[in-house]
């Protein structure tokens, strides 16, 4: 686990070289066809050291659950661990290693009526007032989704009006703990400058390897827009309002790599009230790879 542009694949593909280990991505965005550069896919040559599950899995115009993660990863993990090997899982949403890990209650499912009215209510009076709502009726939501993300907040509101009860009642553990023995591990630079550093390099990376040519194909489909999870992803919803002409090319940018940055933080939030987790210093790889072969030969015995 770790924030992003941490080092994660990196160190997953040096333990792949080492050890009898398969990789399931453990990433929101990563489930996309057709969005490699915005959300750092592994290269062709990434891949093909250590082929990844999960990948690819979803058109941009499909939607995936933390609990379609659950049900997908623990089949992928059968799998492995049947002919022998161990599922090493990577990426950094968190919720979906809170799902796998805990399990999930079931949820209403959606009611388009009431998600109308929701999206009524903010279209009058704004979703930083129905943000407020949320926060006086679920705090521990209201504290964990932004005012800015629609559909996140839409959706626990949603729950509540369906159901009379909030997100974070019904999302508690269901009792289907994780049924493996798992080693957690956290990489992250030491130092939160370096992360900053590491973010901008790599937003540029990502524009001089033709990240705008590949959001510009996607929002020539017509089917796509910024409601959509796919969309939503830092750096796609920036270059859409570029590319709508909402907003300019640095500007873009700018806002871009703030994004990515505030995804960052969110993600060692959560890490940090993360229990049994064992930290990696991203800027010294190699005495993190001995520190995970360590944590794991304790395990093993």
């Amino acid at each position: 686990m770790g924030p992003t542009a941490s080092g994660k694949t990196a160190l997953a593909i040096t333990l792949r070289q080492a050890l009898p280990v398969e990789l399931i991505s453990v990433d929101s965005a990563l489930i996309y066809r057709g969005m490699d550069i915005g959300t750092a896919k592994p290269s062709a040559g990434g891949l093909a050291l250590a082929p990844h599950r999960l990948l690819d899995i979803r058109d941009p115009a499909e939607t995936y659950s933390a609990a379609e993660f659950r049900r997908d990863a623990l089949a992928e993990m059968a799998e492995i661990t049947q002919r022998g090997n161990i599922p090493l899982l990577v990426g950094g949403t968190m919720l979906y290693y809170k799902a796998l890990l805990e399990g999930l209650s079931p949820l209403p499912s959606a009611d388009p009526e009431v998600r109308q009215r929701i999206k009524q209510m903010a279209s009058e009076e704004g979703w930083e007032a129905l943000h407020r709502q949320l926060c006086d009726v679920d705090p521990v939501a209201g504290c964990r989704i932004h005012p800015n993300d629609p559909q996140r907040l839409s959706r626990a509101l949603e729950v509540f009006f369906i159901s009379g009860k909030t997100l974070t009642e019904l999302t508690k553990t269901s009792g289907k703990a994780l049924p493996y023995d798992a080693a957690q591990f956290a990489i992250a630079p030491a130092r939160r400058e370096l992360i900053h550093q590491r973010i901008e390099q790599r937003f540029h990376q990502m524009l001089a390897s033709g990240f705008e040519a590949e959001a510009r194909a996607l929002f020539a489909r017509g089917d796509l827009h910024t409601d959509m999870p796919s969309i939503r992803c830092v750096g796609y919803r920036q270059m859409w309002s570029f590319l709508s002409g909402e907003i300019d090319y640095d500007d873009m940018v700018y806002r871009g790599i703030c994004a990515t940055w505030q995804l960052a933080k969110r993600q060692i939030t959560w890490l940090r009230g993360w229990k049994d987790v064992h930290w990696l210093d991203s800027e010294q790889p190699e005495a993190a790879y001995s520190q995970v072969l360590q944590v794991l030969s304790a395990k093993l015995g």
